[in-house]
């Protein structure tokens, strides 16, 4: 049995509430610490959970910028037309719902920092406004003709390859090469495994004051069960199922028992079965049971596994819109013409326009 306490001052992570000591985060340090003391426009790649909005908050914090606003955007989480006044701001009357001015997060953040995360998301007429903003400092805001001058410094992020996203012509290479002029790749979790007790320790410690708890022990094997696991969905999932253990735990330690059995290697995956912690995770397990599925001999797996998808979401979305295909469109935020075609190909017997 094992006892994790507090973190002593010489297990303190180099950057504020980053945890972790492998040679691959002794390097990520490096380069933030480095990156921080200039303007340039930082890119940072990793899967999702593996900590990129932490570093994105280092990089202000050591930065000349630290006493101005740090402002966080998910652009995945926002429509095309909703991003845009969420970025940029609008007039009164700029479209329906506009009833006041309203400025974006790029002027809010003015002086200070602007994390773009998932902006492998946007699409490619923000991609145009957002090279404009990085190259000269203005944009208008929707709806208006006034130019609007900000000193906003860009961390953006992603979670997938933007090369790739640029030679499939769904990412601008000009914004690309504008936005990588020092890119940060962070590890995923399974390829640092040796920071996994010290993680372990520093969520124990967060858990056991937030839920009144005193989970200070930690049995040896659910430590070597944790430091087995794959980790899909990196440094988040950790969190959860820490979390989960200090919920449910009788005593003083954390056991195996407590922990979900895909970790333990008691509970394999089901088929329709949600293990994950976020999309991503998710999404890896949708594609991995469909490569298994289709066997090693398969040709067909876009067809299996993308097109599947596609289908059930169209499917979806056209239910919660009343078969309304304009509604529909614009919520999966494709064209009206695309939308009938998929319908059409998929054989999805839907009502026509209303």
């Amino acid at each position: 049995m094992t006892a994790y306490g507090p973190l002593d001052e010489q297990s303190d992570p180099p950057l504020p509430e980053i945890i972790g000591a492998s040679p691959a985060m002794q390097e990520i340090y490096r380069l933030t610490r480095r990156v921080a003391r200039s303007n340039a426009s930082v890119l940072l790649l990793g899967e999702t959970g593996t900590g990129k909005e932490l570093i994105a908050h280092a990089i202000h914090r050591l930065s000349h910028r630290s006493s101005g606003p740090f402002i966080r955007v998910n652009c995945g989480a926002l429509s095309e037309s909703l991003l845009e006044s969420e970025l940029f701001g609008h007039v009164r009357g700029a479209f329906t719902g506009a009833v006041t001015n309203r400025i974006g997060r790029f002027e809010a953040a003015h002086t200070g920092t602007i994390f773009l995360d998932e902006i492998n998301s946007t699409t490619l007429h923000l991609q145009v406004k957002l090279l404009r903003v990085l190259q000269e400092h203005e944009f208008e805001r929707v709806g208006d003709t006034q130019t609007v001058r900000v000193d906003t410094r860009v961390v953006a992020a992603s979670n997938r390859d933007l090369m790739a996203e640029v030679e499939a012509e769904r990412f601008r290479e000009d914004l690309y090469w504008r936005l990588n002029v020092v890119p940060i790749v962070i590890p995923p979790l399974r390829m640092r495994r040796e920071d996994i007790p010290p993680l372990v320790a520093h969520f124990l410690n967060d858990y056991n004051e937030a839920n009144d708890r005193y989970v200070v022990h930690l049995q040896p094997e659910a430590m070597t069960a944790l430091q087995a696991y794959h980790w899909p969905g990196n440094v988040r999932e950790l969190q959860n199922y820490v979390e989960r253990a200090v919920v449910m735990a009788d005593g003083d330690e954390l056991t195996i028992d407590l922990l979900p059995g895909m970790v333990t290697g008691h509970q394999p995956p089901r088929r329709g079965q949600f293990r994950g912690v976020d999309m991503d995770s998710l999404v890896h397990e949708v594609v991995q049971q469909g490569v298994s599925d289709a066997g090693e001999a398969a040709e067909d797996l876009h067809g299996r596994i993308v097109d599947r998808v596609e289908q059930e979401l169209i499917r979806q979305v056209m239910d919660q819109c009343n078969q309304v295909r304009i509604k529909a469109a614009a919520r999966l935020g494709i064209n009206r013409n695309t939308l009938h075609k998929k319908i059409k190909d998929y054989r999805l017997d839907q009502e026509g326009d209303r």
